[in-house]
């Protein structure tokens, strides 16, 4: 997944400081609190690719895998970066997490969308919630809402078909080694991902600027509204 911002504790709320972070480490499926049966475009979390700290691939991974094996529903997936401009954003239930509430502040995340009829289904490798979660309990339980939290803290999402990510998202890994050239963690073990115009362009997509790179750029309001249904 993303590397954190910082080990160090951080105050993202007006008046309570967060606690410091520590890294962590088939047909119809019944999904998780519910009777209603998802459809296994996507394999569960014990079979898909996984890296600590590279949540950006790991999702890329997901959306490969819907490419081989069920391309006609990619364009109703999406690839969302979460992050802003000082890049410090707090998401809980994240396994990562060490207090009570698993509350981390990472620089950027990365969340797999999957829209396979009137319900919209979210995917987080690192999230202890279950995978996939309905998008308003996830939302509800890992940003919770702005109002809580100063300004610089607020999560901005940038949302990518997962189309488009496969053709343009490219990484050489750069942001995960250390000024000695080893990692910070292990890379995963395919080679890196990358395209014929480019073989890093991952801050493009961390970036929030609305006026350049891939996909629409959301506040948390409009990201709720896009994908919730009334």
């Amino acid at each position: 997944m993303a590397s954190l911002s910082s080990e160090k504790a951080r105050s993202t709320t007006t008046n309570t400081p967060t606690k410091s972070v520590i890294e962590n480490q088939t047909g119809l499926r019944p999904l998780s609190g519910n009777r209603s049966q998802i459809p296994s475009t996507v394999p569960p979390a014990t079979q898909c690719s996984y890296a600590a700290c590279y949540c950006e691939e790991n999702v890329f991974k997901i959306c490969q895998s819907l490419k081989d094996n069920f391309e006609n529903e990619l364009d109703k997936c999406y690839a969302v970066f979460v992050s802003n401009k000082k890049r410090v954003v707090p998401l809980w239930r994240q396994k990562a997490g060490r207090d009570e509430e698993k509350l981390v502040i990472w620089d950027y995340h990365v969340i797999f969308i999957y829209r396979p009829d009137d319900r919209t289904l979210v995917y987080d490798l690192d999230s202890e919630l279950p995978f996939p979660t309905y998008f308003h309990k996830y939302v509800t339980e890992t940003f919770r809402t702005d109002a809580i939290l100063n300004p610089e803290y607020h999560r901005i999402f940038r949302v990518v078909p997962a189309t488009t990510f496969l053709q343009n998202f490219a990484s050489d890994r750069r942001h995960m080694r250390k000024e000695d050239g080893s990692w910070l963690k292990p890379p995963p073990p395919y080679p890196c991902v990358s395209n014929s115009t480019s073989a890093h362009n991952l801050d493009e997509f961390i970036s929030m600027d609305a006026s350049t790179g891939f996909g629409e750029v959301l506040s948390l309001t409009d990201f709720v509204k896009k994908f919730h249904l009334r």
